[in-house]
């Protein structure tokens, strides 16, 4: 009885169902809702094992970006009916994204001001983290290695959850109607 299996028996007895007659286009809505992190690796894995010897066209809703990333080359984002961006996932952090993140874990503990090297997104007695312009993450990292007595330092992309609210929060706030897609 389907009704007594699990959210996530459910969903894997679904995709299976969804594979049986070979189909060329398979839509996925939320294909890992429900299942515990090693069944959702196990479910992406076998969708590009699976993509890759059928090759048919997937597309792909999801609020895990973890499953965009995974699995999808091509994002494509609809507002209002037209097409607002059609590209690659890396693609939507170098267009909309102007920051960086500056992680930085101290030597010994310090209660310094960062603010006038960035904007503090979080900060300890022994770490900071800071939204640096993109054009400036270079010299920002060269004065703080300068002035600090550093232990490690890491630069990365700012996640792209953050970019993709970022991004809707300022249009909605334009009381525009927007809708995400991902193929």
């Amino acid at each position: 009885m389907v009704r007594e299996l699990s959210l996530g028996e459910r969903m894997k007895m679904e995709l299976i169902s969804a594979l049986i007659h070979e189909p060329k286009v398979l839509f996925l809505d939320e294909p890992t809702i429900g299942l515990d992190v090693v069944s959702q690796k196990r479910v992406r894995e076998f969708l590009r094992i699976y993509n890759s010897e059928h090759r048919i066209v997937t597309m792909l809703t999801s609020h895990y970006m973890q499953d965009i990333a995974e699995l999808c080359d091509r994002v494509l984002i609809i507002d209002r009916g037209k097409i607002f961006f059609d590209g690659p996932l890396d693609d939507i952090v170098d267009r909309f994204s102007g920051d960086k993140l500056i992680s930085l874990t101290f030597a010994n503990g310090t209660q310094r001001d960062f603010s006038h090297f960035g904007e503090i997104v979080s900060q300890t007695p022994a770490s900071v983290q800071l939204k640096v312009p993109r054009a400036k993450v270079t010299d920002t990292a060269r004065q703080l290695l300068e002035a600090c007595n550093i232990s490690d330092i890491n630069v990365q992309e700012i996640p792209i959850e953050d970019v993709i609210r970022s991004l809707f929060g300022e249009r909605r706030t334009q009381n525009e109607a927007v809708s995400a897609v991902t193929t």
